[in-house]
């Protein structure tokens, strides 16, 4: 089962208790997936949970028992189409006023005027028509509607609780999508699925240890291919002035330096610096150590004059 999936199996079995936010939610059930009226209500979805909250809504409701039949089955997509009928004559009128679609599609902001029935309609408008990621895979939330208006109405509903969903036109549909992990958090937490909120939250937690563990890994690499560069490079100046001129030619701080680095050529600044005596500190040995460079680079300079 899908991340999307176990987050809507988790909500389809929520039922507020309060009438105003099961209005909400059976309102965006009812406006997310086109639902058709006169002489009947009813709702197409391919998931047959989504089509049983719709009956046990209109049930809890109003008392009304609807049917839940299959529509049709197509081959291509490999999808089953459910329909959620509302009988003819039961109440149709009743429940487009409750939902107030008696004036046609749009949402009528009375309908979520209290933050429950916000949170409700969210709820109702992802189970119909929206998608989360896995979170291991990636972060993006979206709610898909069939015109511009809702699509701003749901981004307004997202806005009320601080969270900043973008639109984007897809196709024939206005998709309505946030794509940070913590935002995405937060709205599972707005529609109350907490237990996918907790699953995604230890998903997230992993990845930041992961990522975390990776990045200093990369940089403790990083340090080590510095430092063996860094040591390379010194071997070779030390290696050139004792060819060309000698070590003779050194003081005594710079002879100890050049003779201790050829035999310990791996050893960190700091270990170089307390094997000499007397012990010198890590500034002190890498000034040294550029000393002896700057040495050679002047050797080199006169080898390829004489030459």
């Amino acid at each position: 089962m899908s991340f999307s999936s176990e987050v809507k199996e988790e909500l389809v079995r929520q039922v507020a208790g309060a009438r105003h936010c099961r209005i909400a939610e059976l309102t965006a059930l009812m406006l997310m997936s086109g639902a058709g009226s006169g002489p009947n209500i009813y709702l197409k979805t391919e998931n047959f949970r989504v089509a049983k909250k719709f009956t046990t809504l209109v049930y809890r409701i109003f008392g009304v028992v609807c049917q839940v039949r299959i529509k049709s089955y197509r081959k291509h997509k490999a999808a089953t189409v459910y329909e959620a009928v509302i009988p003819e004559g039961a109440a149709t009128t009743q429940i487009l006023q409750a939902c107030k679609l008696t004036e046609g599609d749009e949402l009528n902001h009375l309908i979520v005027q209290k933050d429950c029935c916000k949170r409700a309609f969210l709820r109702g408008a992802f189970l119909t028509s929206g998608s989360v990621n896995n979170p291991e895979k990636s972060y993006h939330f979206e709610i898909a509607c069939e015109n511009e208006h809702l699509a701003k109405d749901i981004r307004e509903l997202l806005a009320f609780f601080e969270l900043d969903g973008k639109i984007v036109q897809r196709k024939k549909y206005h998709v309505v999508y946030l794509k940070e992990g913590s935002m995405i958090v937060d709205a599972l937490n707005v529609m109350e699925a907490h237990r996918a909120l907790m699953n995604m939250e230890n998903v997230r937690i992993l990845k930041d240890v992961r990522n975390q563990t990776n990045r200093k890994v990369n940089c403790d690499i990083a340090n080590i291919n510095k430092t063996l560069t860094a040591s390379q490079r010194q071997l070779e100046d030390i290696r050139f002035i004792e060819q060309n001129k000698g070590f003779g030619s050194l003081n005594e701080g710079l002879r100890q330096v050049a003779e201790l680095r050829l035999q310990e050529p791996e050893v960190s600044l700091k270990e170089l610096g307390e094997m000499l005596e007397p012990k010198v500190s890590k500034s002190g040995v890498n000034h040294r150590l550029r000393k002896l460079s700057e040495i050679a680079e002047a050797l080199r300079e006169e080898y390829f004059v004489e030459k």
